[in-house]
């Protein structure tokens, strides 16, 4: 009975917030970002080596359609857009990818990728776009300081995240059509860098992407933190070779999330299982006691604990193997 009745609470609960999602969204979503035009971006070939010269031509042809996009901005008047993309086209900045249409798709470079030995590709949440890259950007750094020489971070922006308050965060769905271009990417990654170690560091949303993506990717570790689910049942459900690692800060409000997958007319709702969970089976580490955004502040645990998964090593306090 008891049973019952959690699931019917729990049931409730992602109703309740897919309804109010389904109101609040159109009245907010009037001056949406992804309404910025932007052009279509240089077509570039896969990416097949990290040796220099090659990085040094595809960062210019990102730069380039940076710049493209800046121009286009400012003629349709949004000079805040205009300023940020100005920023991103600045020479110490390095893309793998840039594509500005539709909220933008960016893929960054911290470090030198064509030496390093150990890559951390970050995949963030909902929320994540070309007008909130701070938050992306600061922590991508944060990362490459903690990790040091011989390491990179590639910040993945390939997929139109959600909104946080939005139906379409309670379903898979934004996940499903990012995760084969997240398994492309690494996988063109992983042969032109053969000898690296990849590891995936998926962040809320995010999280979901990469359990989405999982299956057949090459990777040396798929880090779950932050986590509302990840669209599966249990680590043993990503179908994935990688260490399967999860985390939750003390004072990370996603612990609240209902972890629950509920079918409804035409739509799924709920994103899974909780990675940290004993059942799920992950490996569960120290994340300190930070809040939902504080995963990479510098000087965390939690930063520390990710660093030290990226370089192959044990995380520091308790770790749980389920």
């Amino acid at each position: 009975m008891a049973s019952r009745h959690h699931s019917s609470r729990l049931r409730r609960a992602l109703l309740t917030a897919l309804v109010t999602a389904s109101v609040t969204v159109p009245v907010s979503g009037a001056a949406r970002p992804a309404a910025v035009p932007a052009p279509a971006p240089t077509a570039l070939a896969p990416l097949r080596t990290v040796a220099p010269a090659a990085l040094a031509v595809r960062y210019a042809a990102t730069r380039a359609d940076i710049r493209a996009a800046a121009r286009t901005a400012e003629a349709d008047g949004d000079t805040g857009r205009a300023g940020s993309l100005r920023v991103m086209a600045r020479p110490g900045r390095h893309f793998l990818s840039f594509d500005g249409r539709d909220g933008g798709r960016t893929t960054e470079v911290f470090g030198d990728l064509s030496r390093a030995r150990r890559i951390a590709v970050l995949v963030p949440g909902s929320d994540t776009g070309l007008d909130q890259y701070g938050r992306l950007l600061a922590g991508a750094q944060a990362l490459q300081r903690q990790l040091g020489s011989g390491a990179a971070v590639v910040a993945w922006l390939g997929y139109a995240t959600p909104a946080t308050v939005s139906p379409t965060v309670l379903t898979t769905g934004r996940a499903d059509d990012a995760a084969p271009v997240l398994r492309r990417f690494v996988g063109e990654l992983g042969g032109a860098a053969p000898a690296a170690r990849i590891s995936l560091l998926c962040h809320s949303y995010g999280s979901v992407v990469c359990g989405r993506a999982a299956p057949g990717i090459d990777a040396a570790d798929i880090v779950l933190y932050g986590s509302p689910g990840a669209g599966r049942s249990s680590a043993a459900a990503l179908h994935t070779r990688a260490t399967v690692w999860a985390g939750r800060g003390g004072d990370d409000w996603i612990a609240d999330v209902p972890h629950v997958r509920i079918p409804l007319p035409f739509v799924t709702v709920g994103l899974g299982a909780d990675p940290v969970a004993a059942g799920f089976g992950a490996r569960v580490f120290d994340a300190g006691g930070g809040g939902h955004s504080d995963y990479l502040k510098p000087g965390s645990l939690s930063l520390a604990n990710l660093a030290r998964i990226v370089s192959g090593q044990t995380p520091s306090g308790v770790v749980r193997h389920a």
